[in-house]
């Protein structure tokens, strides 16, 4: 591995090996510089990362790979804000963006953030970024199209749109009052600049250059100081599994619970990627309560089996939480979408072939015209223990009401309704146990 650069929605992969051949690595997070830097590539470059949903990359790590006489090359966006944060200690800053933020022209991050989809389809980007916008109207007021107190106005309303809902359809909309913007719109599928690809581009250029000298290392790079949150990091990251794709290799061998957890790690992308609205904040008391659901289920009643069950699974502290985190997030966007989910259930049903079976037991529990409301706390309770000991074969929850919601009930009286009217139709029917449990 002679060169590292870490690039997502700013440039295809095909555009990196018109100026160097290197090993081309996703958006950068946390820990990735480190682990890149272990191999002692020849250079690094960082285009781009992610600011928000993942830990971003550290400052700290960008400063070992320097020290161990690793150029990193940083542009267009998270590369650009560490290489301004960064210049004065050696890391080598590329482009306008760069200069702009190392000026404090510009100071916020969403300057540079984009939503982009997913890795499969190569990170394409969804939104438009707002050093985009300003190179594009700056263009637009040099070729005449638009006057500078329009421009004024345009680079206002852009930079009030959420990064990841500004688009040139937004801001176009946003100023329909507006003289002359119908023609901007139409002027703007071609004339448009991409701020960040010349950025990135223009580092490629200066990193292929930089390789091409007979001493590419850098000399005299500044030490680091060795903190123990940097000696954490070193830890976590040194411990990591290598057995990710072996492990993966091995899950396949179990197509049913592969397909389970696919589907449940499909979940997990889709919440982050909502949870990311504005004003959208993280509810610490959902994470707690998932964090006891969890260590209830595999039972970890105390701190040490907590800590042997992560060390067990290859979990740091960390990554425990972030895990907890991706169960609020799904329990979350599934609460907020009960009643359309509720609805693509049943068109589940009927692709699973099933649909007519559930609906002829609803309809005999119905012309039995059940009753449970005068159920004693006593019988309520062994029917209850019928139905998780005996039915699902399993220890009764230790929270009724998340059990509920889970199941999209609102709280554990609806739930009790449901294990008593079952009970009794097992029972009044002399029927065989509830059809799929």
């Amino acid at each position: 591995m002679s060169v590292v650069v870490f690039v997502g929605p700013t440039l295809p992969h095909e555009r990196i090996a018109e100026y160097l051949e290197a090993t081309i690595l996703p958006p950068v997070r946390q820990g990735d510089v480190y682990r890149a830097a272990r191999d002692r590539p020849n250079a690094i470059g960082i285009i781009d990362g992610y600011f928000e949903g993942v830990p971003s990359v550290w400052h700290k790590e960008i400063l070992w790979a320097m020290e161990q006489g690793i150029p990193v090359f940083g542009s267009a966006s998270m590369g650009a804000l560490r290489a301004a944060e960064l210049s004065d200690m050696g890391m080598i800053g590329v482009g306008q963006i760069f200069e702009d933020y190392r000026a404090d022209v510009l100071q916020d991050d969403d300057e540079v953030a984009v939503l982009h989809g997913p890795a499969e389809l190569g990170y394409p980007a969804l939104s438009v970024p707002m050093v985009s916008v300003r190179a594009t109207v700056a263009k637009a007021v040099a070729d005449g199209l638009v006057s500078l107190a329009n421009a004024d106005e345009m680079l206002g309303v852009a930079k009030s749109i959420h990064y990841q809902q500004r688009s040139w359809e937004s801001i176009c909309q946003a100023l329909s009052h507006l003289k002359g913007i119908a023609d901007f719109q139409a002027w703007v599928q071609t004339g448009q600049v991409d701020a960040k690809a010349e950025d990135a581009c223009a580092m490629l250029r200066q990193m292929a250059e930089h390789l091409a000298r007979s001493t590419p290392s850098l000399e005299n790079p500044i030490r680091m100081e060795r903190t123990l949150v940097w000696k954490g990091l070193r830890a976590r990251v040194d411990g990591e599994t290598t057995y990710g794709h072996a492990v993966l290799d091995e899950l396949r061998l179990n197509p049913q619970l592969f397909s389970r957890l696919r589907e449940r790690a499909a979940l997990s992308l889709l919440a982050q990627e909502a949870d990311v609205r504005p004003g959208n904040s993280l509810d610490r008391d959902a994470v707690m309560r998932q964090m006891s659901l969890h260590r209830a289920s595999v039972g970890l009643p105390r701190h040490s089996d907590l800590m042997r069950w992560l060390d067990d699974n290859d979990l740091s502290l960390d990554s425990y939480e972030a895990m907890l985190i991706d169960n609020t997030r799904i329990e979350g966007a599934i609460a907020d979408r009960k009643n359309r989910i509720e609805v693509q259930l049943i068109s589940e049903l009927c692709r699973a072939g099933r649909y007519a079976e559930f609906r002829d037991r609803a309809k005999e529990k119905a012309a039995l015209s059940l009753s449970t409301s005068q159920m004693a706390n006593a019988e309520r309770l062994s029917m209850v223990l019928w139905y998780f000991e005996t039915i699902l074969d399993r220890d009764i929850p230790d929270d009724f009401d998340s059990y509920a919601v889970s199941l999209g009930l609102p709280d554990r009286d609806a739930l009790f309704d449901l294990i008593e009217a079952e009970f009794l139709f097992c029972h009044r029917t002399d029927s065989s146990s509830p059809s799929g449990a």
